[in-house]
């Protein structure tokens, strides 16, 4: 394996989740492994205990009753009993002279000097005695007497290490085992946890070697975080084909809308060339072509105008406004046109209703939701407009009793460019709206519509009364 392969291999997320995994499920392995020995040790060592402080008691009890006569017969007694001897046992006078010794089979040779160094001091229950040589080791408790004396009794320990040296055996064969397991299981795991971020890349990696948007991740519905992962981009993915779904039919409005205007423009330059070049012929010719290309400007301001007020970047010049005299202005300039299709705009307005907000965007709010009404609205049909306050906010009610929204289209309107079949009968880019939305949005409100094709629709406006709104 080259290092260049090793080194690709050991930066991968892949290695390194498995070798976190392995490491910690040794580390495991081994920390149970050391909490159980020691479990296992002191376990061990305290039934030995138990059992020589039992043999002590019992002594102690024989020499109470008889001296060291009795206390010998009874180590002799267990003796013949058991058929073995297990307990090294030493009865040494109050100035630590032995009187009487018991030594288990096979100790070997006992190191006697420190039995009566230990004899001799008054703390120190429990100690341990070698063998000369360490062959055995005998673990042994001192009890004082009440007349003096001092009585040690010791069980050998040999076995106690045999069986915790076994355990150590057995754990060293398995660790290799462990090891085993550790190493599968995190690649086992790397793989598996892993999977939903590969099917992520290839759905990715397609996208940009075939710029279809339409590949999709896999999900499992686990639930886990890499399967909302899959979900939120598969969602995003729909979100942005939607998007270029939208924008492409945006371009073809603008390009159909646009083209229109251009043609115009250029054939009233082209009938200047043509004609005598007289100062009044001119002069038309260039009105016409200032008219059409304020229609172009117009409707790129209002896409700039739409775009700073979603990106938060409109700049609004707030003031004090009263909004009743603004609704007024906009029922003047579109009562003639009103008027002219036969149609009756109701108003029913307090004196006065103060907000914070920019007067003039607040004029192109009405305007263009007044304009739809009324360009939607056949003769015959009526047009409402309420303002009122409550809870803080101001709202601005425009029903009318036009052709209606289709429900499927509610949502789209306020997309950029969007029109929908019915309104492509009509003048427009399919702005309007979307700049509506922009502008109430920018001013911390919020606008609702609902609609019944056929029966009308009814716009409602939302806007905050106080300047604090602004303070974010």
């Amino acid at each position: 394996m080259s290092l260049k392969f090793r080194d690709l291999i050991s930066k991968t997320i892949g290695f390194r989740l498995a070798m976190w995994y392995s490491a910690i499920f040794i580390l495991s392995s081994l920390l149970f492994f050391t909490l159980s020995y020691f479990y296992l040790s002191e376990s061990i060592q305290q039934k030995d205990r138990e059992v020589i402080q039992s043999e002590l008691d019992e002594y102690i009890a024989q020499y109470d009753a008889g001296g060291a006569d009795a206390l010998q017969k009874e180590v002799e007694f267990e003796k013949q009993l058991s058929g073995k001897n297990h307990f090294l046992v030493r009865l040494a006078g109050p100035e630590n002279d032995t009187v009487f010794m018991n030594v288990p089979d096979k100790s070997g040779h006992l190191d006697y000097q420190e039995l009566e160094n230990r004899g001799q001091k008054k703390h120190g229950h429990w100690f341990y005695l070698k063998t000369k040589g360490n062959k055995d080791i005998l673990e042994v408790a001192l009890q004082r007497l009440s007349d003096g004396s001092v009585l040690q009794v010791g069980k050998s320990v040999i076995k106690r290490h045999e069986l915790l040296e076994r355990f150590k055996e057995i754990f060293a064969g398995a660790i290799l085992l462990v090891i085993v397991i550790g190493l599968t299981g995190g690649i086992i795991l790397s793989i598996k946890t892993l999977q939903p971020i590969r099917n992520l890349l290839a759905a990715i990696n397609s996208i940009i070697n075939t710029s279809n948007i339409n590949a999709r991740v896999p999900t499992r519905r686990s639930g886990d975080e890499l399967d909302e992962l899959s979900m939120a981009f598969n969602k995003m993915l729909e979100r942005i084909e939607t998007l270029i779904t939208d924008l492409k039919r945006g371009l073809d409005n603008v390009a159909h809308d646009l083209r229109t205007p251009m043609m115009r423009l250029r054939v009233n330059a082209e009938m200047a060339l043509r004609t005598e070049h007289t100062e009044d012929a001119l002069r038309e010719a260039l009105g016409c072509c200032i008219e059409e290309s304020d229609r172009i400007t117009a409707m790129l301001k209002t896409m700039m105008d739409i775009t700073e007020a979603e990106t938060g970047a409109m700049k609004l010049n707030l003031e004090e406004v009263n909004i009743v005299p603004l609704v007024a202005d906009a029922v003047d300039l579109y009562g003639y046109v009103a008027e002219e299709k036969g149609l009756t705009i109701h108003t029913a307005l307090p004196e006065a209703l103060y907000l914070t907000a920019d007067s003039n965007r607040l004029r192109q709010v009405l305007f263009n939701v007044l304009d739809n009404a009324v360009k939607y609205t056949p003769s015959g049909g009526v047009v409402d407009i309420e303002a009122f306050q409550e809870n803080r906010r101001v709202t601005v009610l425009i029903r009318d009793t036009g052709i209606g929204i289709p429900a499927e289209e509610i949502l789209k309107i306020w997309d950029r460019l969007y029109r929908g079949d019915k309104s492509r009968s009509q003048h427009g880019l399919g702005l309007g709206l979307s700049l509506v939305k922009a502008i109430v949005l920018s001013h911390k409100g919020t606008i609702e519509v609902t609609s019944e094709p056929g029966s009308g629709s009814s716009f409602t406006l939302h806007l905050p009364v106080s300047s604090a709104s602004f303070a974010s």
